[in-house]
């Protein structure tokens, strides 16, 4: 068994949807990014390329590369998934939190993990997902942006 962890924040901007764990969101500014920022697949697409020991997100898709441009992050999530697949692992569980003071979140945490257990090909019941304010402190309590936080098991696939 392996562990991964990861992170991702981004700054809010407007003209843009918000995206989170594949699903849009409706609130009135999205997130700054090279992608769709879909912060919550950005941080497990780390946590399970972490657990794997290969490398990041910026690694395979860099923000450097045209092709990355506005992606949706789920072709991302389908990848990574196939990477760890040809490697023989498969995943355990993976748990995140999203740290956001608006909006708020629990309306939509269902059909995120729908959405996530779909391009990760696991059940509903192996993913958690979170969220919590600061307290209106910093750049996340001052509705600035948002953070995520993943960390996931993976386990070598039976033969």
């Amino acid at each position: 068994m392996r562990v991964g962890h990861g992170y991702d924040v981004h700054r809010f901007i407007e003209g843009r949807p918000l995206i989170l764990g594949g699903v849009e969101i409706p609130h009135d500014r999205g997130l700054e990014a090279h992608s769709d920022g879909d912060a919550v697949i950005h941080a497990i697409c780390d946590a399970l390329l972490g657990a794997a020991a290969l490398g990041d997100i910026g690694t395979y898709y860099p923000d450097t590369d045209d092709k990355f441009s506005d992606i949706d992050s789920r072709i991302l999530l389908r990848d990574v998934c196939r990477k760890l697949a040809e490697l023989n692992f498969s995943i355990a569980n993976i748990d995140a939190t999203i740290v956001a003071q608006a909006p708020k979140m629990l309306p939509h945490i269902n059909k995120m993990k729908t959405t996530l257990s779909e391009d990760m090909q696991i059940s509903t019941t192996d993913i958690n997902i979170k969220a919590t304010t600061t307290e209106r402190m910093g750049f996340i309590g001052n509705e600035e942006g948002l953070a995520v936080h993943a960390v996931c098991l993976i386990k070598p696939t039976s033969s």
